[in-house]
Parts: C-alpha cells; sequence; structure tokens
C-alpha cells in the first residue's frame, strides 16, 4: 500500500485505547487463529500498511517495535479488518514461525483449566 493509501486508512481509525492505540488482532491467514493481540499507534499502523509486516506499540517500552525483529519470526500481513467502532484492527497474516515468546505458535495456548487446578 502506498504511504498516502496508508496515512489516509490510519487517519480512519480512533485511537482511545491506552497511548492513543487502537486494539491489534492478529489471525492466521489460512487456520483463522487467533496468534496474538496488542496496540497500534498510528505510526506503527502506517508502517504496518507500507511494508506489509506487522508493526506494534509497546506500551511497557513506549516504543514502536516490528514483531519478529528479534527472534526473526515475521508476521507477513495479507489482509486487513478493521472493527465497526474504528477501534480494532484485525491483521490476518502468514507468520515466518511462533508468535509467543514462550515458542507457542499462538499466545493462546493456555485453556482455562490450566487456571483452575
Amino acid at each position: 500500500m502506498s504511504r498516502e493509501e496508508a496515512e489516509k486508512l490510519a487517519s480512519t481509525l480512533n485511537y482511545r485505547h491506552e497511548d492513543s492505540t487502537v486494539i491489534a488482532v492478529l489471525q492466521d491467514i489460512n487456520t483463522k487463529e487467533v496468534l496474538m493481540v496488542g496496540h497500534m499507534n498510528r505510526e506503527a499502523v502506517v508502517k504496518t500498511l507500507t511494508t506489509g509486516y506487522a508493526h506494534f506499540w509497546s506500551l511497557s517500552r513506549r516504543k514502536l517495535w516490528l514483531k519478529g525483529e528479534t527472534s526473526g519470526n515475521f508476521q507477513i500481513v495479507e489482509d486487513v479488518r478493521i472493527d465497526c467502532d474504528s477501534d480494532a484492527i484485525v491483521l490476518k497474516v502468514k507468520s515466518v514461525g511462533p508468535v509467543c515468546h514462550t515458542g507457542n505458535w499462538s499466545c493462546f495456548y493456555r485453556g482455562y483449566s490450566d487456571f483452575i487446578k
């Protein structure tokens, strides 16, 4: 996507969450599995749309980051969906490797029974 198109789309979003972000959900393009949830500020949205790689705003480090920049497990964006309130975005991705920092394919690998033993 061109920078101009990305800026136009980014300007339609409602950055109402912490640090002026939208909620970002990574979903596997093929399996539809939810891989992770993060936050994106305007810069992360534009970088994602113009590069084709998922970028996020780190609330803890207060900086922009490219998913996979240290692990090599990049997330290649195949499709983008925006919710009805324009405050959340779904990135349908092709994952180069595990998404979770634990080494699991998805950050959602634990079931409720793991917490109520």
